[in-house]
């Protein structure tokens, strides 16, 4: 496969063979069957694609009632219209734990230019709020096939996060994928960087200048937004004690929040977030929204620094408390 394909040229191929396969797999489609590539199974199997039009409600209950009989519908598009259907998706789809794949392609900021009409930057957060719903966001081609190839084995409900372009291939063919599972992409003991999606390119990059300044970084990539894998977050806490997450994202209901719950109740870890503020971006490029929604890489290294220097006031508090309790002939635990 080649490694310079944009993902949804893979999505439109991955999604062509697994139709080969299965017989039960039906797409269908918003109108938008041209740039997510679903069309490509149209052309192969056009008595199994359905054409709903700009009418993404009705899409999602014709959706439900394949399931009910026994298909598999990938129900495809852009991440930011999906939205519109989301009661369906909420009683006709999660509530009964159907067997449907949704499917937000050109999420974040992917539509870049399109606009904030356009931006999926509250999808995560809305969708691993519903019972029985998946929620994964592979961050580059081979990770995508793989998670495509775990979602028709699943029989559940998932929602697959896609974004538009190209990705830099930062996982390996070799490496195991499991199901809910993260993947450590670097070993470090400063401090753990948690990301997701496409984030995590830049999260990569962020820890190469960091590790250039003398900050050994752990990186954790979590493309299973939900299930989450706790074990991972609480081992990258536990091995550096202290944490950012980042993510393509609104930094409320996402990744971060996620991660903040875990910690939150399991390993209380000094932490800090970065995310796309509570707002909505403006019509730019994807990288010129990313540094002025501050998800940027420069945003990333600046997180770090951040909280690692509240972590040295805070053991140096401890410490200055440790002496004075000593002088004092206090044993104390700090």
């Amino acid at each position: 496969m080649s490694m310079e394909l944009l993902m949804r040229e893979v999505f439109g191929e991955v999604l062509l063979q697994l139709g080969k396969r299965d017989r039960r797999i039906v797409v269908l489609d918003a109108d938008m069957g041209r740039s997510t590539r679903a069309s490509r199974f149209c052309e192969q199997f056009p008595e199994r694609f359905f054409q709903m039009g700009v009418a993404e409600q009705n899409m999602v209950g014709v959706a439900s009632g394949l399931a009910s009989v026994g298909f598999i519908p990938f129900v495809v598009s852009f991440a930011a219209f999906i939205k519109r259907a989301l009661n369906q998706i909420r009683v006709q789809i999660a509530q009964p734990n159907l067997n449907a794949k949704i499917v937000g392609a050109y999420s974040g900021f992917s539509s870049s230019r399109s606009g904030k009409s356009h931006h999926a930057i509250q999808d995560m957060a809305i969708m691993r709020s519903m019972p029985n719903m998946w929620v994964v966001s592979p961050v580059d081609i081979l990770e995508l096939k793989a998670v495509m190839e775990a979602s028709v084995e699943h029989v559940g409900p998932v929602y697959l996060r896609l974004i538009r372009g190209p990705s830099p291939v930062v996982t390996k063919e070799e490496a195991p994928f499991r199901v809910g599972k993260g993947m450590v992409l670097r070993e470090g003991k400063d401090v753990a960087i948690i990301s997701t999606g496409i984030e995590t390119v830049r999260a990569l990059e962020a820890a190469r200048i960091l590790e250039s300044n003398g900050i050994d970084v752990y990186l954790l990539h979590l493309p299973w937004i939900k299930p989450l894998d706790n074990e991972a977050v609480i081992e990258a806490a536990s091995v550096t004690g202290t944490v950012v997450v980042a993510e393509e994202h609104n930094f409320i209901g996402g990744l971060g929040s996620a991660v903040a719950e875990v910690l939150g109740e399991k390993l209380p870890t000094l932490m800090r977030r970065v995310g796309i503020p509570d707002a909505y971006g403006e019509s730019a490029s994807e990288d010129e929204l990313a540094v002025g929604c501050e998800i940027g890489t420069s945003n990333v290294v600046s997180a770090v620094y951040r909280v690692l220097e509240k972590r040295g006031k805070k053991d140096r508090y401890f410490l200055k408390a440790s002496r004075i309790h000593s002088a004092r002939g206090v044993n104390a635990k700090i």
